[in-house]
């Protein structure tokens, strides 16, 4: 008998439990997103969601055909895009009149009376909401489906980060509920956690990139990365805060009050601010205003994200409708800011302080002061030019300011209070750590030690190395690897690599088991892509991880990138001249020639993976831009486009004068009415992919 039939029906059997489990699975973390984010009430470990995060992803590689917009792995994008599209906001995007102290907030209510007719307060109730230091955003759902992000913008128009807001995991890519409105728009506030701030700036201190200030600024230019892989790596968070509905939706389904569109925001799986409250009346708010202010805030009981005031608004709908706008504001809402926290303290000492890349940078140690709820005792002076513009002395009190933000700063030095024996700290002639002389270069505000092989420097790299988006050498922390460089003389990354197990179960808090886990580690990171490789070896300001996977996918190999001019590493999207120029610098230096050498005979990967692509491939298509338009026989419009990237191309949008193809699909729409007017070639998918003749 033929067993063919028996083994089909299996195979449909097992293909059909996939496609059921993948569709469990989906909801699954649907769910969990949401008692996560909104309910507060995880269902699960992070570890259990990581997984069965994974087992959907190998899920939907295998049925592409299921997967959908709202699954909880479509969240990030795998290309850049090129650009951001301005586009007009229906409703206007006000910003809020300022009330700095109680008394504003009692003009402005008197103002309210006056515009509602009204002589008594007591019909007057309010929201109040802490006033998050971040980016307004309004989201757009489409029959549930989250459609468009948009920035605030000037308030009338703002620019369309739809693939960079998808990343937000607070934000739901479908709405919580069975029957959502056609159309809805919610607004809200992007922003960076106090700890996310943290964990990237000091991602970007151990690569002595330039520190975001705040968590405002850091939020703002990450929610505007043409990479949105960028984006999911700094964990926004979101609250929202108002929602619209489109004209015509039946009208008992609609909020009354601002507070039942708190709520109403909420059962749709949006997180709002748990620290809202209804107000009854003015003294109500108060309390709640002096309550959250900066000055009552202790560690016991602070908040997780920078706030600098209270949004406070009239309740009702009906009477916010009454007294309508100014030009710039609503009348019927202000934010009562706290005002920015500035205390005296005393400067104990100035330390010079050397990062990885020889930059010295002056740190003021300070009598502790309590700051929004920190203790601070450290403040940096950036450099000389800084220093000499406060004219800093040793012993001075100072102010320092930190208005909601993680890093504290000198703002003033007060002279009269300065004691007779307090002395003017100025910079080293030779770095504190090796004592060579230390060098400014002209064009340069920093100074730095030029000794590749300082200890300060070496510590850095080795740090950095380590990191998790470089080589995620597990054990190798800061105070194993200070033991390393000042007890066993490791003076490059290379030398990680022949450390020897009884030299390392010497050092303090290392016994025979944990060094033997420390090598292994450090073996294991030889196997690490070359992508991190070069990140692991980056010197800003030329280089970071997204640069570095760039850099490799079109140089397969060390050897490659030595031997690229600046002409043909700046010819890639994104990288500059002046960057490109620095690279083939760094690369033709006898010391970083010799350490690339050093890490060649250790094992560790400088090539790309045979199957990631070859070197001729990645030239055939550079400088190319390409639209695409319409449905393609066999590639998804994801595969085409990282088809064309990763041979150099790029895609735009939209057609111009500049693009130099039209890759056409069926159903094709007015791009190619627009190309053909411009006289732009039009290519059909089989002659996409001629236009590689290694491409299988």
């Amino acid at each position: 008998m033929d067993p063919q039939p028996a083994q089909t029906t299996l195979e449909n059997s097992s293909e059909a439990g996939e496609r059921q489990r993948l569709v469990e699975l989906r909801q699954l973390l649907q769910r969990a997103n949401i008692a996560y984010y909104v309910e507060d009430a995880p269902l699960m470990e992070d570890s259990v969601y990581d997984q069965l995060y994974r087992e959907l992803q190998d899920l939907e590689s295998r049925h592409l055909d299921l997967i959908t917009p709202d699954s909880p792995t479509q969240r990030v994008g795998e290309k850049p895009a090129q650009e951001f599209v301005t586009v007009r906001h229906q409703i206007p995007m006000y910003s809020l009149e300022n009330a700095f102290n109680l008394e504003e907030l009692q003009d402005w209510q008197a103002r309210l009376l006056r515009v509602l007719g009204m002589a008594n307060a007591n019909d007057l109730t309010y929201t109040c909401e802490l006033k998050i230091d971040g980016s307004a955003l309004a989201l757009t759902y489409e029959d549930g489906l989250l459609t468009r992000g948009v920035t605030r913008g000037d308030g009338q128009s703002g620019e369309e980060i739809t693939s960079n807001v998808r990343t937000i995991r607070s934000i739901p890519l479908r709405l919580a509920v069975p029957e959502p409105p056609p159309r809805l728009e919610v607004r809200g506030e992007a922003f960076l956690s106090f700890a996310e701030f943290q964990r990237i700036n000091q991602i970007r201190a151990q690569a002595s990139d330039p520190l975001f200030a705040n968590p405002r600024n850091c939020a703002a230019g990450t929610l505007r990365q043409l990479d949105s892989r960028i984006v999911a790596d700094r964990k926004l968070d979101f609250f929202a805060y108002t929602v619209h509905f489109p004209q015509g939706w039946p009208q008992g389904t609609l909020p009354t009050t601002q507070w039942e569109a708190l709520q109403i925001l909420k059962t749709f799986g949006l997180v709002i601010n748990p620290h809202s409250q209804l107000s009854r009346n003015l003294e109500a708010v108060k309390t709640f205003y002096e309550f959250w202010h900066p000055h009552q805030l202790t560690p016991e009981r602070s908040l997780p994200y920078a706030s600098d005031g209270v949004v406070v608004k009239l309740n009702s709908f009906a009477l916010q409708e009454e007294t309508g706008f100014t030009q710039k504001f609503p009348r019927w809402a202000v934010a009562l800011k706290y005002p920015a926290e500035e205390v005296p303290t005393r400067i104990r000492q100035i330390l010079a302080s050397v990062g990885r890349t020889g930059a010295v940078t002056p740190v003021a140690e300070l009598d502790p002061v309590q700051l929004a709820g920190t203790t601070v005792s450290r403040a940096s002076l950036h450099n000389a030019d800084r220093l000499r513009e406060l004219d800093v002395h040793v012993g001075d009190t100072v102010i320092v300011r930190k208005a909601g933000e993680i890093i504290p700063e000198i703002v003033a030095v007060l002279p009269d209070l300065r004691p007779p024996q307090a002395q003017p700290y100025f910079l080293p002639s030779h770095c504190p750590e090796c004592q060579t002389p230390l060098e400014r270069l002209q064009q340069e505000a920093v100074t730095r030690c030029p000794n590749l092989h300082c200890p300060a420097r070496v510590r850095g790299n080795l740090q950095h190395w380590a990191s998790r988006d470089a080589l995620d050498i597990e054990g190798l922390g800061e105070m194993l690897i200070r033991q390393l460089v000042d007890r066993l003389q490791v003076r490059s990354v290379a030398d990680l690599y022949h450390l020897q197990a009884d030299q390392v179960a010497q050092l303090e808090r290392m016994g025979k088991k944990s060094s033997q886990k420390l090598l292994q580690a450090i073996q294991r990171s030889c196997e690490q892509p070359w992508a991190r490789v070069l990140y692991g070896l980056g010197h800003p300001p030329m280089w970071g991880a997204v640069t570095a996977r760039t850099l490799t996918t079109h140089f397969p190999s060390a050897t490659d990138l030595a031997a690229a001019t600046p002409e043909q590493i700046s010819s890639i999207f994104g990288i500059g001249q002046e960057i490109a120029e620095a690279i083939t610098q760094w690369f033709s230096h006898p010391h970083h020639q010799e350490l690339l050498q050093a890490l060649a005979i250790a094992g560790v990967t400088l090539l790309a993976k045979p199957d990631a692509a070859e070197a001729p491939v990645f030239r055939v298509l550079i400088g190319k831009k390409f639209v695409i338009t319409g449905t393609l026989p066999t590639l998804s419009r994801s595969a085409a486009k990282e088809w064309i990237e990763s041979r150099g191309g790029k895609i735009v949008s939209s057609v111009s004068k500049q693009t130099d193809y039209l890759v056409v699909g069926s159903e094709a729409g007015s791009k190619l009415e627009k190309a053909q007017s411009l006289g732009i070639p039009q290519l059909s998918e089989a002659e996409l992919l001629a236009l590689d003749p290694q491409s299988p």
